[in-house]
């Protein structure tokens, strides 16, 4: 398994702000008005990867009481690289949302309201990027103290 590249976030966020561009402006006037807060469980999600990969970095270094089993690290690595994406994704559905009511706040007091909510939605996702990411960066193996260093 390797590590997320960035590449592949930019290209799953760019596709979801596309698709839901291309939705917006077919379908805008029969939604509902989007909750301002509707992002915010993407917030609860990042915040788990933090805890958890304190926890798990601190175990993994060898400084806790027990070391982490192996199937608690590849589901700790699986939940890290699907935040990540999720949050990619989300990102880049609020920024596609965004994108298409930015200018039409000042003719609609709807797309006024919306920009807020694909504001605050953009905001959590991208702490779920950087959630996922910090995840995966706990889960990395020290290096092997018996390896010579070239530095």
């Amino acid at each position: 398994m390797r590590f997320t590249r960035p590449r592949d976030l930019a290209i799953a966020g760019l596709l979801a702000a596309i698709v839901l561009y291309v939705v917006m402006q077919a379908a805008y006037g029969s939604l509902p008005p989007l909750p301002t807060l509707a992002g915010v469980t993407l917030v609860v999600v990042a915040l788990v990867d933090v805890v958890l990969g304190f926890s798990l970095r601190s175990r993994i270094r060898g400084e806790g009481t027990r070391p982490v089993e192996a199937l608690t690290a590849a589901r700790a690595v699986a939940l890290a690289k699907a935040s990540s994406m999720l949050g990619a994704i989300m990102f880049g559905a609020w920024v596609g949302v965004l994108v298409y009511v930015l200018p039409k706040r000042g003719d609609m007091v709807a797309a006024s309201n919306d920009t807020t909510s694909s504001v605050v939605g953009a905001l959590c996702a991208g702490a779920l990027i950087a959630g996922g990411l910090w995840l995966e960066n706990c889960l990395r193996t020290p290096d092997d103290p018996d390896e010579p260093k070239d530095r």
